[in-house]
C-alpha cells in the first residue's frame, strides 16, 4: 500500500524520521511559532543524525517553493472555477490567506521531503539506538 510503514509517503505525511518512521522529525508543531522551523538534531528512536552537513536544510527552500507555487496555482484555478466574474485582486488575496495558513506545514513539508531524498527507511532501525 502506498502509505503502509516503509513508504516514503508514510514519512512525509506523518511528519516522522525518514529511516524508522516511528520518531518525530520536527521539536514541535509546525504552527508553534517559536520553533517552527527547528528539526531535531537525531531522532529519538533510531538515532539517525538528521543534519548530514551545516545548512543542510537550506535545499528544502526549493521543495517549499514548488509546494508554495503548486497552491498558488491550484488556489487560482479554484478561485476562477466557483467565482463567477474572475478578479485579479480576489484571487491575490485568496492565494495570501491560503499561504499564510499552510505556510508554517509547507516548511515542515519541505524540510521532511528534503530529508527523505538523502534518507531511506531501513527496518527494524528503531530498534538500534534501543540496543545501544
Amino acid at each position: 500500500m502506498i502509505f503502509s510503514k516503509g513508504s516514503k509517503f508514510n514519512s512525509i505525511l506523518c511528519i516522522r524520521c525518514p529511516q524508522c518512521h516511528k520518531g518525530k522529525f520536527l521539536e514541535k508543531s509546525p504552527y508553534n511559532f517559536s520553533m517552527f522551523t527547528k528539526v531535531r538534531k537525531q531522532c529519538t528512536c533510531c538515532g539517525l543524525q538528521y543534519s548530514v552537513e551545516p545548512s543542510f536544510y537550506f535545499g528544502s527552500m526549493y521543495v517549499a517553493y514548488g509546494i508554495g507555487v503548486g497552491l498558488m496555482i491550484a488556489t487560482a484555478a479554484i478561485t476562477y472555477w466557483i467565482s463567477t466574474n474572475f478578479s485579479f485582486l480576489k484571487t491575490f488575496f485568496a492565494i495570501c490567506v491560503v499561504l499564510v495558513f499552510l505556510g508554517p506545514y509547507i516548511n515542515a513539508l519541505s524540510k521532511i521531503i528534503w530529508a527523505n531524498m538523502f534518507f531511506t527507511y531501513k527496518e527494524g532501525s528503531e530498534k538500534i539506538k534501543s540496543k545501544s
